[in-house]
């Protein structure tokens, strides 16, 4: 009986092959994980809102995914130019903030003293305000408060 058995790869396997067509722009994949998109996403929110509210305005008015490809790829397009200024102006806020929610199994509430200096950085070098929708008027949010606590 053997200890050790070689892994199975398929690669592939999940991804379509289809070429897209001619008529929509190539777009390179956003190629981030699930930590630093969660550290970055109330700034794409901000950053990106006319281009997510056409595709999602596209989304709504239509059953065929094909008919709103051009909207997404602004999306993405729109998703990678904010990445790339995130590592050239705030790189190491950043990293040190999604690290925290990598290893923090993803608990904002855990990781509010990288936030705090990631989100100035952001607003100092790019000008983008962290704004959580809906947050009742008068209140203040959650990642402003010096001692949040939870009831």
């Amino acid at each position: 009986m053997t200890t050790h058995r070689e892994g199975i790869f398929v690669e592939g396997l999940w991804v379509d092959k289809t070429p897209m067509p001619d008529s929509i722009p190539q777009v390179a994949e956003v190629g981030l994980t699930s930590a630093p998109l969660e550290s970055m996403a109330f700034h794409f929110a901000t950053y990106c809102k006319p281009f997510s509210e056409d595709f999602m305005l596209c989304k709504n008015s239509t059953q065929d995914p094909e008919k709103c490809l051009k909207e997404g790829r602004r999306v993405t397009r729109c998703a990678l130019d904010l990445i790339n200024k995130l590592k050239a102006n705030c790189e190491d806020e950043w990293k040190k903030h999604w690290e925290c929610l990598d290893s923090k199994n993803h608990h904002l509430w855990q990781c509010r003293t990288e936030e705090r200096s990631f989100n100035d950085c952001v607003f100092k070098k790019l000008g983008i305000t962290k704004t959580i929708p809906e947050t009742p008027e008068g209140q203040t949010p959650i990642h402003l408060k010096e001692n949040p606590f939870m009831k």
